[in-house]
């Protein structure tokens, strides 16, 4: 028998590079899907290429499909902001363009008063010591990246990149948040 109440809603978040977030939010709880992607651009359908070269206006973006009875949209950026810096303009670490800005893509007006609510909150306890510039904006057209970004960590775990920086960033998530990961 099939769970017919079951739904999902989608959150598309961008801080840094995509192999980053996606790693980390395929091992949440109550999400059923991650996608790495382009929002936020006038080119159609670019590719990477073109995204790296920062002129085309996408960011890297994550398209998150998660089960809201399962975890919370705010619940999603309290992960996104302890795992990526909120306060750099168009870069996390040595990545820098506007390809890797922070921003959260909102699907509707709910989600727009908890990312903006999320950020007041955050910057009242000080936590960054200074401002944050994520961008909170409407979602617009999502082009999912090329076949051989989906699910790169899980396939390249030793690349250099992904040896450092990803892993880093996913062993932060499980030591935070214990309680959010799919596999205990």
């Amino acid at each position: 028998m099939t769970d017919t109440t079951r739904t999902t809603t989608q959150a598309t978040l961008a801080g840094g590079c995509f192999w980053c977030l996606e790693a980390v939010f395929e091992n949440v709880i109550g999400v059923e899907s991650v996608v790495s992607g382009y929002m936020g651009g006038s080119v159609p359908d670019p590719s990477y290429e073109q995204v790296c070269t920062g002129r085309t206006g996408h960011a890297e973006v994550v398209r998150i499909s998660f089960d809201p009875a399962v975890i919370s949209f705010a619940d999603l950026l309290d992960i996104f902001f302890a795992i990526h810096d909120p306060t750099t303009k168009d870069r996390q670490g040595a990545d820098i363009g506007t390809q890797y800005r922070s921003a959260i893509f909102f699907h509707d007006a709910e989600q727009e008063a908890v990312a903006t609510t999320k950020i007041a909150q955050l910057e009242a306890e000080g936590i960054w010591p200074a401002k944050f510039v994520t961008q909170v904006l409407p979602a617009v057209h999502f082009y999912p990246a090329e076949a051989y970004h989906q699910g790169y960590f899980r396939a390249h775990p030793t690349q250099g990149y992904c040896a450092t920086v990803v892993a880093s960033k996913v062993a932060k998530f499980r030591q935070k948040f214990t309680h959010r990961l799919k596999n205990k």
